[in-house]
């Protein structure tokens, strides 16, 4: 009988080398590939019996992969199990509708790696081992007499075996994965400090031997023998002047780091007193409405999220958001509706529509601006719009409620700017442009209590 043949699909060393262990002692040959476009391309030309492909991958990412493969007529029949960390009910219906058969999570154990063989065919029937339960029975004098099965005296000793074996092989396994994980780690290290170090010098010429029959080839040898080590002093202190350069360019880079990270955390800085700048314009203005601070006219409590260019509205600092409200909301045993209103600021681009766009540099004449818009929000569809995570908290708020919070999302566009955008002149350069774009390009969180409140 043929050896089943298995595809592990990971961008992690480590991930791969840990499940591929665990098959491999099913008698399985495991292929591995570390991105979902490499294992497309190995299907063109194989066929393996099953595919463990992992979510998060750089490029195209699992359930995209899942799609591909299952659109592909060819290799639409090939049973797929996701091997991820990802969980979750809507996760695992995502993935099914896709057409994968389920989830194995990256924290797998034994028994789950042979249930899934066994659910994907890559392990023959199982077989009941067990003893029976009904016990044999026998007459004595015409009479029926139940006979107390005996264990044998080996059982206990062979459980005893197995139990050492199974700790064994699992000691194995996690001496494997650090091994695995240490050589990586080796690897890089060792390939930095390679690329770190300047060229040795090269090494002189050994002299030529020295000739028994005249005095001349011993004194020439001794004068190149002297040059060579004079040679070889230069080569040395300019090596010497070299590194201390290398070192010098290091240290500068190091403290160039240093500068980064600090014009980093000032920006970081910059960008909460801007938030907290336009809650307080908010709250004002909600006040000079008439209605109570930190709400609009209608009553509804408003935040408003940035959204950098490039990014899609609904993730990270908004999902953090979210969660935050959410959070509050349940404490407070809200009712109610939450609405989540994306909104788009106009930027200044430079760039086309086939090699992509960017943010215009600060002193560019807004006048040269290839684009004033926003290409990447509009190349959004509604699925796109929102992350996996962003999704499953919008859901999971829903079921631990039992609906009595849920949340609306809505793309307003260009209306509603929060900031006006500068008068166009001459002298108008795009980062002035930008810094109204920037602020317009957000996302408003608002709570509308029911009619039960």
């Amino acid at each position: 009988m043929a050896r089943k043949r298995a595809l592990v699909v990971d961008d992690s060393k480590s991930a791969r080398v840990i499940l591929s262990r665990m098959l491999e002692k099913y008698d399985i040959e495991v292929d591995m590939a570390e991105a979902a476009e490499q294992a497309i391309e190995y299907l063109k030309h194989n066929r393996p019996d099953a595919i463990f492909m992992d979510h998060l991958m750089p490029g195209m990412d699992g359930l995209q992969a899942v799609q591909a493969i299952k659109g592909n007529p060819q290799t639409a029949m090939i049973p797929i199990m996701m091997y991820t960390s990802q969980e979750g009910e809507l996760y695992v219906g995502q993935a099914r509708a896709l057409g994968a058969m389920g989830v194995l999570p990256k924290q797998v154990r034994p028994v789950d790696v042979s249930k899934v063989l066994y659910e994907l065919h890559l392990l023959p029937d199982r077989r009941d081992m067990t003893e029976a339960v009904l016990a044999p029975v026998e007459l004595e004098g015409g009479a029926p007499v139940e006979r107390t099965p005996v264990a044998a005296p080996g059982a206990t000793a062979d459980w005893g075996r197995r139990v050492e074996t199974a700790v064994k092989n699992q000691g194995v396994d996690v001496r494997r994965f650090i091994v695995a994980s240490l050589d990586s780690f080796a690897s890089r290290i060792v390939s930095d400090v390679r690329n770190s170090m300047p060229a040795p010098a090269p090494e002189p010429p050994p002299p030529p031997a020295p000739s028994r029959n005249t005095v001349w080839p011993w004194a020439a040898g001794l004068a190149a023998a002297c040059l060579l080590a004079a040679s070889f002093a230069v080569s040395w202190f300019v090596t010497r002047e070299d590194l201390a350069k290398s070192r010098a360019e290091v240290a500068g880079l190091t403290s160039a780091n240093t500068e980064l990270q600090r014009a980093r955390l000032d920006l970081s800085a910059s960008v909460k007193d801007l938030t907290a700048a336009l809650t307080a314009a908010s709250t004002s203005i909600g006040a000079a409405s008439g209605g109570p601070a930190g709400t609009g006219s209608s009553g509804l409590a408003t935040r408003s999220e940035p959204v950098p260019y490039g990014e899609i509205p609904f993730d990270r600092g908004r999902l953090d958001a979210l969660r935050d409200l959410l959070t509050k909301l349940e404490a407070q045993g809200f009712h109610g509706v939450v609405k989540i209103t994306s909104l788009s600021g106009q930027f200044c681009l430079s760039g086309n529509a086939t090699d992509g766009y960017a943010l215009g540099a600060a002193s560019l004449p807004a006048s040269k601006c290839d684009v004033v818009g926003n290409p990447f929000e509009e190349s959004l569809s509604g699925q796109q719009r929102q992350s996996l995570a962003f999704a499953n908290l919008i859901a999971g708020v829903r079921q631990r409620t039992g609906g009595a919070i849920t949340v609306a999302i809505e793309d307003a566009g260009t209306t509603h700017p929060s900031m006006s955008y500068p008068a166009r002149v001459e002298s108008l350069t795009a980062g002035e442009w930008n810094r109204a774009a920037a602020a317009n390009n957000r996302v408003e969180f608002a709570a509308e209590p029911g009619s039960g409140q």
